[in-house]
Parts: structure tokens; sequence; C-alpha cells
């Protein structure tokens, strides 16, 4: 009903293995309401396959326990027949990879600032992950699975490999291989172990804040980097501050204190060290991007 029967007029888009709508809902007692009346909300569909089920009730199990105002919030799920649900609120300006690799003439290139703002609100909801009472590693951070709200606040969403992980940043425990190409931590596809710094890495911080940088994927064919590795290539730029300019992103137009972007690419570098014991954890992450934040304020201030 709040998707009028799912009609292709509702439809958002394909996530991972299902389909989004939009709906609308009455905002006190979530009673479907019609078409542009009350409150929007996104519902996921997934076919009521066994492995289908299993993403559902990931998302469930992990979104349904845990509240943080950077975590996309899970307003309800259903479980009927040919249908599995997932009622979420809606982000208006919806997924970060659309802004950043620019899909669709109509939005606008990213700022310095947004950019940052977006980085750090995405590391407090990995370090709220990292530091519950039962740790849960999520597994698929990447820029589809950040979403957008109309302020440019972050939250994370799809929780559907997410885990639970080792009691400590220093333990880890035996996982099979999964996440998307390009942001899957090194020691998971050596060793088949698993860390809370994996998610620094790559399922995957590290590599999500060099985009962010960059604007361009990690696993783009025409990087700059061609066939070198990605990580020494770009130790290679940043030991020549002069060289900054030639990773940053070309939409920014060079609006951004060179010092504090210099901070963040470094920061990049230490969240992708090979050794996982090596990395920072989140917490420290969020920390050094909020002092980034306060350095690029100050320098802004000092130009004005």
């Amino acid at each position: 009903m709040a998707t009028g029967n799912f009609s292709s007029d509702a439809w958002l888009g394909d996530g991972d293995s299902c389909k989004v709508y939009k709906g609308w809902m009455d905002e006190k007692t979530l009673a479907p309401s019609t078409s542009g009346d009350g409150m929007v909300v996104a519902i996921k569909e997934y076919p009521n396959t066994e492995p289908h089920f299993e993403l559902w009730q990931s998302n469930v199990n992990f979104l349904g326990r845990h509240y943080h105002p950077n975590l996309i919030e899970l307003l309800g799920y259903c479980w009927e027949d040919e249908k599995l649900l997932l009622v979420y609120e809606f982000m208006k300006k919806g997924g970060l990879h659309s802004h950043l690799f620019r899909r669709g003439c109509a939005i606008e290139p990213l700022s310095w600032d947004i950019r940052l703002k977006i980085a750090i609100g995405a590391a407090r909801g990995l370090a709220f992950l990292h530091t519950l009472e039962k740790k849960v590693i999520f597994r698929d951070f990447k820029t589809n699975n950040i979403l957008l709200d109309e302020n440019y606040n972050a939250k994370l969403s799809n929780f559907s490999l997410a885990r639970l992980g080792p009691s400590s940043e220093e333990a880890s425990v035996s996982t099979v291989i999964v996440g998307t190409f390009g942001y899957i931590a090194p020691e998971c596809i050596t060793t088949g172990e698993l860390y809370l710094k994996s998610d620094v890495f790559g399922f995957g911080f590290g590599v999500v804040l060099l985009e962010l940088l960059m604007g361009l994927r990690v696993t783009d064919q025409e990087h700059p980097c061609g066939e070198q590795n990605l990580v020494d290539w770009l130790k290679q730029i940043l030991s020549q501050e002069t060289k900054l300019k030639t990773i940053m992103d070309t939409q920014m137009d060079g609006q951004y204190p060179s010092e504090a972007a210099l901070q963040a690419a470094q920061l990049s570098l230490r969240c992708l060290e090979l050794d996982p014991l090596s990395r920072p954890s989140m917490k420290k992450v969020m920390e050094v991007l909020k002092e980034i934040e306060a350095l690029a304020r100050h320098l802004h201030e000092e130009v004005k």
C-alpha cells in the first residue's frame, strides 16, 4: 500500500540482490499513506530464497538492535509468502557513490568541506560498531553503502555482510572472502582472517577516504597509477608535498587547504597498512579527521 503495489513510479533502483522503492507512511502510526502524504520511507524487497533470507536476516539482526545517528534507521520489516521486506528512513541525497562519481548531470560536485563531513560521519558510524560490547565488523564499507541525508550527514547502510567480530582489535576470526573487489583487506584474501581493523583498510575506510580525495574509484581502469600498486604509488606522490595536487579531485577546483588535504592523504596511507595491527582504530581515525577539520577551518579563517 505504501508503494502503490510496488509501482514503477515508486521504484528507486536496484541494490545488492534487492529492489528499492519509495513509499509513504504516517509519521506517528507507521500506517501506509497515499503517495505524497506523510513520511517518506525507502522499502527494500528481496525474493524469498535461502541466500536472500540470510542477507535480509543480517540487516534485521544488526539494525534492529542498534541505533546511532550515523547508521541508517530500520523502521520495520516483513516476511510474508514470496517477499522479504525492510523499511528504512528515506535518505534524500541518496548514495555517496552517485555524488562522488557524478552519475547524472544534475548532481553537483562535492566540496572539500562536505567530503570531510561525510568522512567524519562514516568514521563515527564504524567506530560505534567497533566499540560495542559485542563488536560488529561491517565488512562491506564502500561508497555504495554510505547514504546521505538532506544535510549530507553520512549513514552506513546495507548490513547484509556484517558479522560479530573478535573481542579485541588484536584478535581475529576466520571468514570466507566476501565484499567488493578493491575494498577487501589483504589479510582476508591471504589467510581468511578477519580483524576489526579489516574495516579500516577495506571493506575499507582507507580506500573510501582515498576515493573521496581523488574522485576516482580504486578499481578504475584508467587510474593514474596504472599497473603499479595503488598504495606504493601514493607513497611516492606524498613524499613530495608539491605533488599533492596531482592526486586531488579536480572537481574541487583547488578549493581545499593543502596542509589539511595532505594530512588526510597521509591518514589514508596509515589506514592502508598491510599489517592490520599497524592500522589506527576507527576511534583514532575519527579523532584525526576532526583535527583535520579544525585545521582546515583555522586555515580558511586565516585566508579570510
